[in-house]
């Protein structure tokens, strides 16, 4: 609910893992590898420029082009400055997600949703965020998975909130006599 939406899908219709090229992370990993990006605005503007949704068809498409432009600059940023699949893990934490290489990590976000809940739970288990789930601290997991600027985007209250509303679903398949009374309440 919180990363990919009603939708929950780790794949666009098309068949392509969902992804947010982010342009910020982007700028900075690009100067971490010594490329000056203000050389490439006037031959690449896709990549710096807002997702043209109606140039391309649709967000993910706009996404993919900002990529694919992005790639052809520096393939590594590109790919590193990407958020992928249905947990839009950032493509630089593709160490911990347990990947060889930035390709392997790609590679597995685009084979299926089960490559990509995997490598989420690599990501939890390598970076200690195993126990903030555990305890239910949102807070925390927020602040590990998201950064510090979590709380202004609520991510931490929206994560709470979709837990309380899967387990009370949860409890009340387990209990048929509550199912039945909620059938009967919405009725």
């Amino acid at each position: 609910d919180i990363e990919t939406g009603k939708k929950r899908k780790g794949f666009h219709t098309d068949g392509m893992p969902v992804i947010n090229f982010d342009l910020a992370v982007f700028r900075r990993a690009s100067a971490k590898r010594g490329i000056n990006l203000s050389k490439y605005q006037k031959s690449h503007p896709v990549v710096f420029s807002r997702p043209q949704i109606r140039k391309y068809g649709s967000l993910q498409a706009a996404q993919y082009a900002r990529l694919e432009s992005a790639i052809t600059i520096d393939s590594i940023a590109a790919m590193e400055s990407t958020f992928w699949g249905m947990f839009q893990i950032g493509g630089f934490n593709w160490k911990k997600c347990g990947a060889e290489s930035i390709d392997q990590f790609v590679e597995l976000m685009s084979r299926s949703e089960r490559d990509q809940l995997d490598m989420f739970a690599s990501f939890i288990s390598s970076t200690g965020l195993l126990k903030h789930l555990q305890s239910k601290n949102w807070a925390a997991f927020a602040r590990g998975y998201n950064g510090p600027s979590y709380a202004r985007r609520s991510y931490h209250t929206r994560m709470a909130s979709a837990y309380n509303r899967y387990s009370k679903l949860a409890d009340q398949a387990e209990d048929p006599s509550s199912a039945e009374d909620l059938a009967q309440a919405e009725s």
